[in-house]
């Protein structure tokens, strides 16, 4: 797979990592499109992912996901952020095969300020930092496995991360 017909990172992570705000940022630097497979969803879908869950569950919701990752992986010289739980899927796993992954890793903490917990977020609904912490013990294998790249993001400013990710790109060319 060449640079030329794949994008130039994928961006992946838990929830409150920074995948969007990082994903952005960093295809503003690098002058690069930037897609948000969940946003992407959201607009093909009329409705929020949490609507989504809900009115037609998470088995829909990840049917979905999986056609809009393998769509996005093919966009050549963009930037992408996965939704948190799209990397779990075994064929989005195979598809992330041959990219520059980027792992934003972040803690509890962190993301907890960041996303604040809220109903916009359907599997963190009941007890959100369990549920999180949870999520992410099961997650973080996978996060690990597949990135090429990996970047604390706790306490850290956007643009001292990308700035990190810019450098570390750079590198694996």
């Amino acid at each position: 797979m060449s640079a030329q017909t794949r994008p130039l990172a994928v961006v992946i992570g838990p929830p409150g990592s920074g995948k969007s705000t990082i994903g952005r940022r960093l295809a503003q630097a690098l002058g690069a499109p930037w897609h948000d497979t969940d946003a992407a969803i959201e607009a093909q879908a009329g409705q929020s992912i949490a609507d989504l869950f809900v009115d037609h569950g998470e088995a829909h919701f990840r049917d979905l996901e999986r056609a809009e990752v393998a769509r996005a992986l093919a966009i050549p010289g963009a930037v992408v952020s996965l939704g948190g739980g799209a990397v779990m899927d075994p064929a989005t796993q195979q598809a992330l095969t041959g990219h520059r992954v980027v792992f934003l890793d972040v803690g509890i903490a962190d993301a907890a300020r960041r996303i604040g917990f809220d109903a916009s977020r359907p599997l963190l609904l009941v007890n959100p930092r369990a549920s999180w912490t949870k999520m992410m013990n099961e997650r973080r294998p996978t996060y690990e496995r597949l990135a090429t790249i990996r970047v604390e993001t706790a306490g850290r400013r956007p643009a001292d991360i990308v700035t990190e990710l810019l450098t570390a790109l750079e590198a694996r060319r």
